[in-house]
């Protein structure tokens, strides 16, 4: 079963190293994400519908909202990952352009040739494991880190110099509406209540959503329930049984299998390990 070694998270987003042995359901996400390999089996994603490579010499990039998942050979040894759930809020503070990290076709390719200054700065995952509590090391790292990787996989030269050159993503104002009515809404039964609420017919309203933001509204709502659920995971002491309900899970069995498939491991192991730097 796979498991987590290592779950820092902050201002930046999340890191979670991992050693993964079994698949990851289709998902998606507002983060700019990197996955590296630190050790073990080389091993493969699936980002889009284009199957990618994760190897010692290779990087898998996937930009905001892109659909993509962990896709494991039941005949190979287990795979140590460190991947990256970076903000592009972070991001902006070191240039404005790189907010664009959470829009689609930020990264050039799925996959890119892992340079030795990434290879090198990888080795956060080792700093990681050795000290978990010297945050401000392994932020000054995972900048360089995330540094070195736009610099290398993205035609970021190019991208605007100020807020004000920076298109925003276009969205029919009915799916936006549909889209922040799933980010505060307590009920995750389905999408039926927000496809009433947009006055669309059903199959307007897929079409609509899936052009405007590249997923599907229920791989949309999926995505915030887990995202809130992480968040709830890391930060709360409420017990396990009490946020399953809270997340439209009746048996808490449910939950943990949903949060296995998205996050890698089990809620109780997300949260025990993600503690480890008090």
């Amino acid at each position: 079963m796979s498991t987590a070694l290592r779950i820092a998270h902050g201002a930046f987003g999340r890191v979670a190293l991992l050693d993964m042995d079994r698949s990851l359901v289709r998902h998606a996400h507002h983060h700019c994400h990197v996955l590296l390999k630190v050790e073990g089996s080389d091993t493969q994603f699936l980002v889009g519908d284009q199957v990618t490579p994760l190897t010692d010499t290779a990087a898998v990039l996937v930009d905001g909202w892109k659909p993509h998942a962990y896709v494991h050979d039941a005949n190979r040894p287990r795979t140590l990952i460190m991947a990256l759930y970076i903000e592009p809020e972070w991001l902006k503070e070191f240039r404005p352009g790189w907010a664009a990290s959470g829009a689609p076709g930020f990264f050039e390719r799925p996959s890119g040739e892992v340079s030795p200054r990434i290879r090198q700065l990888t080795l956060l995952a080792a700093e990681m494991m050795a000290n978990p509590d010297a945050v401000r090391t392994h932020e000054q790292t995972l900048s360089d880190l995330m540094i070195a990787v736009i610099e290398r996989f993205t035609p970021w030269r190019s991208f605007p110099t100020s807020i004000r050159g920076m298109s925003a993503v276009s969205c029919d104002w009915r799916i936006r509406r549909a889209m922040d009515a799933m980010r505060v809404h307590d009920s995750y039964a389905n999408v039926d209540q927000f496809v009433k609420g947009a006055g669309l017919s059903r199959a307007q309203f897929f079409r609509l959503f899936e052009t405007s933001l590249g997923v599907s509204p229920k791989l949309y709502l999926n995505v915030v329930r887990m995202e809130r659920a992480l968040d709830a995971v890391m930060r709360e002491d409420t017990p396990l049984g009490e946020l399953s309900e809270r997340f439209g899970f009746p048996e808490p069995a449910h939950f943990t299998r949903f949060f296995r498939d998205h996050a890698g491991v089990s809620p109780r192991e997300f949260r025990n390990v993600s503690r480890l730097a008090g």
